[in-house]
C-alpha cells in the first residue's frame, strides 16, 4: 500500500459499480503517481504561465537552441507494438457504453476513448468511462439499451483500444490531493492503467494512450517518468506503455524531435491535433496584431502554417520511426439530404486523399460512417501497413513557415458562426455532452476554443471586418442576441427552454469579452457542472 495513500481523498457521490473502480489498491496507486510527480505536474504548468508571458510581449516561438544537439542526433524511438503497426483509420469519442462498443465494431483500426475533449468531465461519465473500459477487457461490454432495447455486441475483430486521459491542466475536484483538486490526467491514466494493463497484454494489446494538450518536450519527460513509475509498481517491462503525443499546441511543434526523445521508449507516434493547433495558434498569440486569423472556414490544412506543420510532423517522426496520424475529419452524415451527403464526404475523401499523399500512416474521423471512406483513400494510396519508409527529407520549414498566416478575410458571418457554434457547445457540455454535432460537424472542445478565442482577439484589436465594420464589444453583444434568436430558430423554442443557454450565453459573453485571455474555457466551465 503506498505511503501516499492516505493524503487522496474521494469526495464524489457513490453509485452502482463504483466501487469496482475506486478500490483501495486502485485509489493508492494513484495516490503514489501524485506523491511522485503532481508537484513538477503544478510547477510546468507555472512555466506554461511564464512562457505566455514571453509571447505576450511580443516574443515568437522558435526551435530551442539548447536541444540541437537532440536534433541532429542519429537516435529513433522504441519498437512499435505488432498491433499498432497499422492504424490507418482511428475513430474517436467519448467512452459512454453505445459509443465504446459502436466504435470498435466500426471497422477502424483503432478507437481512441476520450476522457478529453469529447467529453464533459461529469463525476459519472467519468467513471463510467473507466468501468466501461474495464468490461471491455473483462469480456463483459455487450449490453441491451433499456430505452430502445437494442441489443450491442462486440464484434470478432475490435479496433485496437487507445486511452486519451485529461491534458496536465485539467483537475478532477471529485478526487483530492492534499485537500487540492487531483490532477485528471493522472487519474484517468493511473485508474485505466491499474485495472486493466494486464489483461490487455494477456489478449495481445497492451496499456495505448493518446497524450492532449502537451506544450513541452519538458511535460513529455513527466509523461515518461510516469510511465516507468507505473511499470515498476505494477511489474510491467519497461517500455510496455505506449503512447502517441498529440500535437496540438503551438509551442510543441518546435519540440517535435525532444518530445519523441524524451519519450523514446515509450512513443509510438505524433498526432496532428489541428483544431486545437488553430486554437493554440490564436492563443499563444494573441496580443500580437500580425496574427489575427481569417474566418475559421478559411483556415486549411494544405496551405500556411498548417501545411507546414504537419509537413515537418512528418519528416520528423519517421526520421525516428515514429508513426505520423493525420487530423480528424469531423464531417458526420446528412441523412435527410444526398445532394449535401455526398458533398460532405467528397470533402473528407479530398482530405484523407491530401494526408495519405503527403506521408502520414493513418488518419482520424468522427463517425463510424466515415470509416469505409477514409479507409477506401489509405487502402488505395497507402497499400504498406504504413509510411515509416517516406522520409520527406526535403521538407524544410523554419520558424517563419511555421507562423505564417493563411489569406483570407474576416467577415460578420464568420464572427456571426463562432457565436452560433461556441455558445451550442458550451451549452452541450454543460449537459454532459462533450462531443457535439453542430451543423454537419461533429465538435468537441476545440470547436469552442476556436469560436471564443478568435473572438477575443478581434475583441482586442477591435479588428476591421469586411464593409469596413469594426469588432467592438457592442457589435459582438448584438450579434451574440440575434444568434441566440436564430438558434431558438433552429432547435425549436422548448428544446432552448428546456438547456443551460443562459449559463452558456454567460460564460461565452465573459470568455469571449475578458481583459485578460482565459487558457482553457473548460476550467471555468468546470465549476458549472456536476
Amino acid at each position: 500500500m503506498s505511503a501516499n495513500a492516505d493524503r487522496l481523498v474521494v469526495t464524489g457521490p457513490s453509485a452502482p459499480r463504483f466501487d469496482e473502480i475506486l478500490t483501495p489498491e486502485a485509489l493508492a496507486f494513484v495516490a503514489e503517481l501524485h506523491g511522485l510527480f503532481d508537484a513538477d505536474r503544478r510547477a510546468l504548468l507555472e512555466f506554461r504561465a511564464e512562457r505566455q508571458v514571453f509571447f505576450d510581449n511580443g516574443g515568437l516561438p522558435d526551435f530551442l537552441p539548447e536541444t540541437a544537439a537532440i536534433r541532429a542526433g542519429d537516435w529513433k524511438v522504441a519498437p512499435i507494438p505488432a498491433d499498432l503497426l497499422d492504424r490507418r483509420v482511428e475513430i474517436t469519442g467519448p467512452v459512454d457504453r453505445k459509443m465504446i462498443v459502436n466504435a470498435l465494431n466500426s471497422g477502424a483500426k483503432v478507437f481512441m476513448a476520450d476522457f478529453e475533449d469529447a467529453s464533459s468531465p461529469v463525476w459519472a461519465n467519468m467513471v463510467e468511462g473507466q468501468l466501461n473500459l474495464k468490461d471491455r477487457w473483462a469480456g463483459r461490454i455487450d449490453f441491451t439499451d433499456a430505452k430502445t432495447g437494442k441489443a450491442y455486441k462486440l464484434g470478432d475483430k475490435p479496433a485496437v483500444l487507445v486511452i486519451r486521459p485529461r491534458g496536465w491542466h485539467l483537475p478532477e475536484r471529485h478526487i483530492t490531493f492534499d485537500g487540492q483538486p487531483a490532477s485528471g490526467s493522472l487519474v484517468d491514466f493511473g485508474l485505466y492503467v491499474f485495472h486493466n494493463a494486464k489483461a490487455a497484454l494477456a489478449q495481445g494489446s497492451g496499456p495505448y494512450f493518446y497524450l492532449p494538450k502537451l506544450e513541452s518536450h519538458l511535460e513529455a519527460r513527466l509523461w515518461d517518468q510516469v510511465f516507468t513509475a507505473a511499470e515498476e509498481w505494477l511489474g510491467l517491462a519497461h517500455g510496455t506503455i505506449k503512447a502517441t503525443v498529440l500535437i496540438e499546441t503551438l509551442p510543441a511543434a518546435f519540440e517535435m524531435d525532444e518530445i519523441l526523445y524524451e519519450l523514446k521508449d515509450h512513443i509510438v507516434g505524433l498526432n496532428c491535433g489541428r483544431w486545437d493547433y488553430i486554437f493554440s495558434f490564436i492563443k499563444t498569440l494573441r496580443n500580437n496584431k500580425a496574427y489575427l486569423m481569417p474566418d475559421r472556414g478559411q483556415v486549411v490544412m494544405g496551405k500556411a502554417f498548417l501545411k507546414a506543420y504537419s509537413e515537418l510532423l512528418i519528416k520528423t517522426c519517421h526520421r525516428r520511426g515514429a508513426f505520423a496520424m493525420g487530423g480528424m475529419a469531423a464531417q458526420i452524415p446528412i441523412k435527410n439530404n444526398p445532394a449535401a451527403n455526398e458533398a460532405a464526404f467528397a470533402k473528407v475523401r479530398a482530405d484523407k486523399e491530401r494526408e495519405a499523399g503527403a506521408g502520414h500512416d493513418g488518419t482520424w474521423v468522427a463517425h463510424p460512417d466515415l470509416v469505409p471512406v477514409a479507409m477506401e483513400v489509405f487502402n488505395r494510396l497507402m497499400p504498406a501497413p504504413n509510411q515509416l519508409g517516406r522520409l520527406r527529407e526535403e521538407v524544410s520549414y523554419g520558424q517563419a513557415d511555421m507562423l505564417e498566416i493563411h489569406e483570407g478575410t474576416r467577415t460578420e458571418e464568420g464572427l456571426r458562426h463562432n457565436i452560433r457554434v461556441g455558445v451550442q457547445y458550451i451549452e452541450a457540455w454543460l449537459r454532459g455532452r462533450g462531443a457535439v454535432p453542430i451543423y454537419n460537424l461533429m465538435e468537441d472542445a476545440a470547436t469552442a476554443e476556436i469560436s471564443r478565442a478568435q473572438i477575443w482577439q478581434q475583441l482586442h484589436f477591435e479588428a476591421e471586418l469586411e464593409g469596413g465594420v469594426k469588432v467592438t464589444e457592442a457589435l459582438f453583444r448584438r450579434c451574440l442576441a440575434e444568434e441566440m434568436e436564430v438558434v431558438k430558430g433552429e432547435i425549436g423554442p422548448d428544446n432552448y427552454a428546456a438547456g443551460r443557454f443562459p449559463e452558456a450565453i454567460a460564460l461565452f459573453d465573459k470568455l469571449s469579452t475578458a481583459p485578460t485571455f482565459e487558457a482553457f474555457l473548460t476550467v471555468p466551465a468546470y465549476g458549472l457542472i456536476d
